[in-house]
């Protein structure tokens, strides 16, 4: 009685149409998650991403939950995650995929999830890190460390929202720091981030992780354009 009559005063509505959720729904109503344009990489063994980085970073693995296109659904609920404060975003994508990767061999040997950082300004502006639960999902669903400070933003880049895909790739210059060399020593580490692009940040990322010795690194990310 007590959920039915804060559901009246507080109702929840689907983050992306913004209709009330019924029972049983969370996050997004039935129809809007069945809209849901999933890449389904990991399930079908696509190697994608691994071709998207040939001949600039090595990683064992790739994959993405969604495809992302301007306006549609996929840039709605990521919206909301990273402009609206809807946390829960994270979690729901990163439980999502979590379970999925859990059941998928290729990434049974990872270590350690780690996310893409945010500068410590835009991290004090906008309060969190939109992609950290997603990674502790992940993390918890793959029984990996999840480790937020394994990597640290030097430069503070402005937002790439506005931005084509061409000025994305020749205005590149994303600066990352390796913090904690010895933890992530003979490790396999998956680097998690929520949209990929040209992949220009994951690959700047990647080359500061390759400083740590023995490491293999795979990539999952919330959607790719």
């Amino acid at each position: 009685m007590l959920k039915a009559l804060i559901n009246i005063f507080f109702p929840k509505v689907c983050l992306t149409c913004q209709l009330q959720l019924i029972d049983n729904e969370k996050h997004l109503c039935v129809s809007c998650r069945h809209k849901l344009p999933l890449t389904n990489y990991h399930l079908n063994k696509d190697d994608f991403i691994s071709k998207l980085f040939y001949g600039r970073a090595k990683i064992e693995r790739g994959t993405a939950l969604l495809r992302f296109e301007k306006k549609g659904i996929t840039q709605q609920l990521i919206h909301q995650l990273k402009y609206r404060e809807q946390e829960q975003v994270g979690t729901f994508l990163g439980t999502w995929l979590g379970e999925e990767l859990s059941n998928c061999g290729d990434y049974s040997t990872i270590d350690i999830v780690i996310p893409v950082p945010l500068h410590k300004k835009k991290l004090r502006s906008r309060g969190y890190n939109q992609v950290t639960k997603f990674g502790m999902e992940i993390a918890t669903a793959l029984n990996a460390k999840y480790i937020e400070d394994a990597l640290i933003k030097v430069t503070n880049t402005k937002s790439q929202v506005t931005k084509n895909r061409f000025s994305r790739w020749t205005g590149k210059n994303d600066s990352f720091a390796l913090s904690k060399s010895k933890e992530i020593t003979g490790k396999h580490i998956l680097l998690v981030d929520d949209i990929l692009t040209t992949g220009a940040t994951l690959e700047a990322c990647m080359q500061e992780l390759n400083n740590a010795e023995n490491i293999k690194i795979s990539i999952a990310t919330m959607a790719i354009a």
